[in-house]
């Protein structure tokens, strides 16, 4: 495998005073192509074995939002649920505020759990009660909803960075490669988030690996800050392109990844910080979309760097363009 030599004045006309000394991330590919497989495989085996821990947004059932008048816990109006022989969660909200989420209730049952939770923790506060219903009709149309968003958001970024690479040597098919290493990388980032909340939520229980419309929402943004990172690095690569024709390609890639390694990374980080902040000191209620987003802007940093660079240099090698 040819490696990358420092490259002077003369490969870098916009640099004429400076040598840039670079590592050679291409070169080692094929790690990073299988820390992304360690990490992902075990997220796809839960999700092909035990599935997904389903909100209410897609499962369909019975949303209480009930405020009570004394202090109550969560373990508290667990045991009225399990009294009642009731299957839920029970989440903390706010100060005395909670979310309680079941299965399907007629107006009947809902009366009789609210009735014995008043018996059991006091008075729930009648001005602020909410009880919503998601039946299984509407939960299938919220599903086929967020698949269709994600497909249609993948075609429309291949497309587009398909349109804005084409100019590169070797035209549409120069444009394509950009796009669908892209992509690629995209859903490198997409399998890591469902994973990682297939195991937290139908692994090992955790109410904050449930997926819901807040977890699509996050999904969502994760797409677009990885793409745009990728972004950030295939630009350099067009540039570097024009400025550094005595380079290889691997080369080139390298001496982009090098140059915008740093600021993706400090970006990156400044966001991490502030979702740390959240999921420290924030409720509990955003507490699985942050969890989210946080995994999901570190996993789309990784990927833009040390996977969708990397896929473009081996499509590069496997269909060469002229």
């Amino acid at each position: 495998m040819e490696g990358s030599p420092d490259l002077t004045a003369a490969a870098l006309p916009a640099q004429p005073q400076s040598r840039v000394r670079t590592v050679d991330v291409v070169g080692h590919r094929n790690w990073y192509f299988a820390l992304s497989l360690v990490i992902i495989l075990p997220g796809m085996f839960f999700m092909v074995t035990r599935g997904f821990l389903l909100g209410i947004d897609f499962a369909g059932g019975t949303e209480f939002f009930y405020q009570f008048q004394r202090p109550a816990s969560v373990s508290q109006i667990q045991s009225v649920l399990s009294a009642d022989g009731v299957t839920g969660s029970v989440q903390a909200a706010s100060k005395a505020t909670y979310i309680i989420r079941t299965g399907p209730m007629n107006p009947g049952q809902q009366q009789t759990l609210e009735n014995d939770l008043e018996a059991r923790l006091g008075p729930i506060n009648q001005s602020t009660k909410q009880i919503n219903e998601v039946g299984p009709s509407i939960a299938s149309e919220t599903v086929t909803g967020a698949l269709y968003a994600i497909i249609s958001a993948s075609i429309l970024i291949l497309l587009y960075l398909a349109f804005r690479f084409r100019k590169v040597q070797g035209g549409w098919r120069s444009g394509f490669q950009f796009g669908g290493s892209a992509l690629l990388a995209l859903l490198h980032d997409v399998f890591v988030l469902t994973g990682v909340f297939s195991i937290l939520g139908e692994g090992l229980g955790l109410r904050v690996g449930q997926i819901d419309s807040l977890f699509l929402t996050a999904v969502l943004t994760v797409v677009g800050f990885s793409v745009h990172d990728t972004i950030v690095v295939f630009d350099r690569v067009r540039e570097n392109l024009i400025l550094s024709q005595r380079l290889t390609f691997e080369q080139v890639v390298n001496l982009s990844i090098m140059q915008t390694a740093a600021r993706s990374i400090i970006t990156s980080f400044t966001v991490v910080l502030v979702l740390l902040a959240l999921i420290l000191f924030g409720g509990e209620t955003l507490r699985g979309f942050i969890l989210a987003l946080l995994i999901g802007i570190i996993s789309g940093t990784y990927s833009s760097i040390f996977n969708a660079s990397q896929l473009l240099v081996v499509w590069r090698k496997l269909q060469p363009v002229r």
